[in-house]
């Protein structure tokens, strides 16, 4: 049994997120699906994370066992005839069988896309704000999340996550021009709904709703009720996964 690993890309609009759903279309069941009707037999899929309903990828990396000989390069090729418009596949390749999808995941960045005037062209990837902001203290706010360790005021209400700590290695706001603006988190695993609460947050202090200090106070010793709120899911993009 040979292990693959594939790299892929998505628009998740039309999705109720990476993981299969009972009642609902995912991305995890397309790329089954089309995997196991390419290779004539059942494969299953294991993500590097799971994206929430209407959440984007630049990068997803899965991995896949086989005991069939694949030509890499042909079989990304027709998985693109077949997959739906909004997946694509970058690349397949081998990898040893102790590589995990998951578990051998090193760090993991996301990037939250927001503008603040109107513009029909990023309107499905990236958040309308109407309200001016500070983003050199929306900076200086995020700067307290590299010194962070319990994140469990950011994390959704109950999470069946085991433990609420997380390394988180950058954050930071960056200008793409005068209008549009991203946020760039990385660290060795996020909580569920986590990137979009910090963001919420962040956004509180942006526009002087909320004291860096405030901010502070709700790492040390906050709750979900006390943080910001969820940010719209169609702005937060998983960017990259590093091994």
């Amino acid at each position: 049994m040979a292990r693959y690993f594939i790299n892929l890309s998505f628009d998740g609009k039309r999705y109720h997120g990476w993981q299969i759903q009972p009642n609902g279309i995912s991305v995890q069941g397309e790329l089954q699906r089309c995997l196991s009707m390419i290779l004539r037999t059942e494969i299953s899929v294991v993500g590097a994370g799971r994206t929430d309903a209407g959440v984007h990828a630049k990068t997803m990396v899965v991995h896949f066992e086989t005991t069939d000989d694949i030509d890499c390069q042909q079989l990304a090729y027709r998985l693109n005839r077949v997959l739906p418009p909004d997946i694509s596949t970058n690349s397949i390749y081998p990898v040893n069988d102790n590589m995990h999808a998951r578990f051998s995941a090193r760090e993991r960045s996301y990037r939250y896309f927001v503008h603040t005037h109107r513009d029909p062209f990023v309107r499905e990837h990236s958040v309308e704000l109407h309200y001016a902001l500070d983003f050199d203290a929306m900076n200086r706010a995020a700067t307290l999340l590299l010194q962070a360790h319990d994140f469990r005021a950011f994390c959704k209400a109950h999470s069946d996550a085991k433990t609420t700590f997380c390394d988180v290695r950058r954050a930071e706001w960056v200008k793409i021009d005068n209008t549009h603006w991203y946020f760039e988190i990385a660290a060795d695993r996020f909580l569920r709904n986590m990137v979009r609460a910090v963001v919420g947050t962040l956004i509180e202090v942006g526009r002087g709703r909320m004291t860096i200090d405030g901010m502070r106070d709700i790492i040390d010793n906050g709750t979900r009720c006390d943080a910001g709120e969820s940010m719209p899911a169609h702005g937060l993009f998983l960017w990259t996964v590093d091994y």
